[in-house]
């Protein structure tokens, strides 16, 4: 089950600037300023509704001086913020947009101030996936900050991670690559190799590499940013958690569960100490750990995890939040994983109303959570059920991320494997060959995603007893999981039994066995 993990990985610059300022003494004016700075030290320890009266209360102040000033556009940019992090993207927005055009009318349209209205504005647009909305205040915003602070500005490296963080979004990775690069040169040259701002433009050029699966790149600047943090805040600081969380995610990525798992257990400590038990980061880390023992089929340490991440994430942002519907889901992924059904059903229907809900009917999470359903239907044979959800969730992802992008090559494939599982393999192959395709172009020859495909069109052929076309695939997919994934991946277990399979159907048992064994191995070592 392809269990959508939130917020393992994003650790960005500034993407949505909580704004505060000094004023002068006047009682309006101490008045506002007290009720902007409890509202934003509620937000950041992840106590929304408090932050809410407090930023409801400034705004209420700066709205009966009358005055059409930076502090009220800086009372709507932190309440839009605030509703932004809850999900409620209809209500930020209107916020955004008047903060905007007062800065702009207040400050002129080239002042930096508007530059961080329109990044915040374009960030709201990038997670609902509006990302044709999004690029362009991206580009206004780093093209005032060029202009009005100069090209080597640590707020001119901000921008440029942000639109470099939307291209690694869209999978537009040598765009994001170089824009990150030019970001990471900014800070290093501003600040220097061991300031604070450098971990976040190293973990974000890592998490550029964690997604094209070179984790030999990766890991080096994943460590190199939690050695800053550690240094920098000390070894238990919230940011500190949030490297030793991504570090852990490249290592668990990677089967390397024992390395993982330990990361994940002390980020989890740390946010637990430093945030209180019933933070919304803790609920991640829980999933994340949770995830982690799902996929090594430790279901009974998993469950309480995952139920523990869905009571925090309802309690602290509500029962509608896109959190919770991840925290559904991926509950819903481990009853399914065991079987399950009747208990993973009622969840995946449950997140995807969510989901549909904030995101609307064409956004990526809502795919995704087609494609769950989907893929449930699809195990019991309710084959008239899954495909048109198959199908929804693949139109969507091409609207959305064109028809190159690596989900679309997911979607493609699993529909494929609706229609093998039918026996309407006609139908399967052009789908499995797209999507192989795809893969190949996206993430180069060797990519572990492309050994995925290539086991599949090659099942494909072996169903079909097309065993001189199925082995050659075969062998290039166990030699691509080797590399990419190491010898004892449990993907490299599939492959050596699927392979097996085709030599025994091919009466060459003697070479089958030591596949199978080894497989067997694989698989004992990995639920240990």
């Amino acid at each position: 089950m392809n269990a959508s993990i939130s917020t393992w990985f994003r650790s960005l610059l500034f993407l949505a600037a909580l704004l505060g300022m000094a004023l002068s003494t006047r009682a309006e004016d101490v008045l506002w300023t007290t009720y902007s700075n409890l509202g934003q030290k509620a937000y950041k320890a992840g106590h929304h509704a408090e932050a809410e009266k407090l930023f409801l209360a400034a705004l209420k102040v700066a709205e009966e001086s009358g005055a059409q000033d930076s502090p009220l556009a800086n009372s709507l940019n932190n309440l839009a913020v605030l509703y932004a992090a809850q999900g409620k993207y209809d209500q930020a927005e209107p916020l955004y947009k008047r903060s905007l055009a007062i800065s702009e009318k207040v400050l002129g349209a080239e002042h930096p101030d508007v530059a961080t209205s329109l990044n915040n504005l374009a960030e709201l647009y990038r997670a609902q996936a509006k990302y044709d909305q999004a690029e362009p205040l991206y580009k206004r915003s780093l093209a005032i900050r060029e202009k009005s602070l100069g090209a080597e500005h640590a707020a001119v490296a901000t921008s440029l991670n942000n639109l470099a963080e939307l291209y690694r979004i869209q999978a537009k990775y040598d765009q994001a690559e170089s824009l990150f690069k030019r970001s990471l040169a900014i800070q290093e040259k501003v600040w220097g190799a061991e300031h604070l701002d450098m971990a976040a433009s190293l973990n974000n050029l890592a998490l550029l590499y964690r997604a094209q699966a070179k984790y030999d790149q990766a890991e080096p600047l994943f460590k190199r940013s939690l050695a800053i943090r550690e240094k920098a805040l000390g070894a238990e600081h919230p940011e500190v958690a949030t490297s030793l969380n991504n570090l852990a995610s490249l290592y668990d990525t990677q089967a390397k569960y024992d390395q993982a798992e330990p990361l994940y257990q002390r980020s989890l400590a740390i946010r637990e100490k430093a945030l209180g038990a019933e933070h919304p980061d803790v609920a991640t880390s829980l999933n994340n750990l949770a995830a982690l023992y799902d996929d090594q089929a430790k279901y009974d340490q998993a469950k309480p995890l995952y139920q523990r991440s869905l009571a925090i994430r309802e309690k602290s942002l509500g029962a509608d939040h896109p959190d919770v519907a991840t925290s559904l889901n991926n509950l819903a992924g481990l009853y399914y994983a065991q079987a399950k059904y009747d208990q993973a059903e009622p969840l995946f229907k449950r997140s995807l109303a969510i989901q549909e809900k904030v995101w609307g009917a064409d956004h990526p999470d809502v795919a995704t959570s087609l494609n769950n359903l989907a893929s449930l239907y699809r195990i019991q044979a309710k084959y008239d059920q899954a495909e048109p959800l198959f199908k929804r969730s693949l139109a969507i992802r091409e609207k959305v991320w064109g028809a190159e992008h690596p989900d679309v090559a997911t979607s493609l494939n699993n529909l494929a494997g609706l229609y093998y599982a039918q026996a309407k393999y006609d139908q399967a192959e052009p789908l499995y060959k797209r999507s192989l395709a795809i893969s190949e172009k996206v993430w180069g020859a060797e990519h572990a995603a492309v050994a995925t495909g290539l086991n599949n069109l090659a099942s494909l052929y072996r169903i079909q007893a097309k065993y001189d076309q199925a082995e050659p695939l075969y062998k290039r997919s166990l030699a691509i999981r080797e590399k990419s994934l190491g010898a004892n991946h449990p993907d490299m277990a599939t492959s050596l039994e699927n392979y097996a399979a085709l030599l025994k159907a091919t009466h060459r048992d003697a070479e089958a066995e030591p596949l199978l064994a080894r497989a067997k191995a694989i698989r004992e070592k990995n639920r240990k």
